[in-house]
């Protein structure tokens, strides 16, 4: 009466086997298809161009456009100088996107400045989290249209300390460096840039992704 056993558990042990299978092989498929040949299912889920690892970003001291060379109000990518208060920040404690190009700021540039305006205006609540900086390179600057239609943007003029930082951004970008996005978590270091012509709903989708993973700024 008990001879069927054997067959039994053999028969077990095959269905186990099968659900075996069936749960880890797309596992495996997924791991060989991603590591094996770079495939990714839909391509890139990001927009800008991932810089892979990140690039901590040196501090160097700028001069705010506008101030005076007398008395130079220095901005530092670690912080403003500011004997009564916090000082604020340039690129840390923020995520930033910094729009590096020439200081007369062409249509060109005018057009880039104002895609980020809308696409940190467009995070809602979540825009306080995020600054935006013009970093200027040369003649610097129309700063009565910065002022009237950027009044949220931190313009610094490119002075000959900034060559560590716009190197940086030129390997970063496979030069050059001018005219685009870049977007700096706020400990600092260079994740992503933007080409020229670049859509701000993707800045926009990109932005609004990490502000929801991350935890810091």
């Amino acid at each position: 009466m008990n001879a069927p056993a054997p067959r039994h558990a053999g028969h077990q042990r095959r269905v186990l086997i099968v659900l075996m299978f069936l749960f880890f092989a797309p596992v495996v498929v997924a791991f060989i298809l991603y590591y094996g040949i770079g495939w990714s299912p839909g391509g890139r889920v990001n927009h800008g161009e991932l810089v892979e690892p990140p690039v901590p970003l040196p501090e160097v001291a700028l001069p705010e456009a506008g101030s005076s060379a007398a008395a130079p109000a220095a901005v530092s990518t670690a912080a403003k100088e500011s004997p009564a208060e916090e000082p604020p920040t340039f690129l840390k404690g923020k995520w930033t996107l910094l729009y590096l190009g020439a200081g007369d700021c062409s249509a060109g540039c005018r057009t880039d400045l104002y895609n980020t305006r809308q696409v940190r205006a467009a995070l809602g609540a979540d825009r306080e989290r995020v600054q935006r900086v013009f970093l200027a390179e040369g003649a610097c600057c129309d700063l009565g249209w910065l002022h009237a239609q950027q009044p949220d943007l931190i313009t610094v003029q490119a002075s000959a300390a900034a060559t560590p930082l716009t190197t940086i951004l030129e390997h970063a970008g496979r030069t050059p460096a001018a005219d685009r996005v870049y977007l700096i978590d706020p400990l600092g270091n260079l994740m992503m840039f933007y080409a020229v012509d670049a859509r701000p709903k993707g800045m926009l989708e990109d932005l609004k992704k990490l502000l929801r993973l991350s935890h810091v700024g």
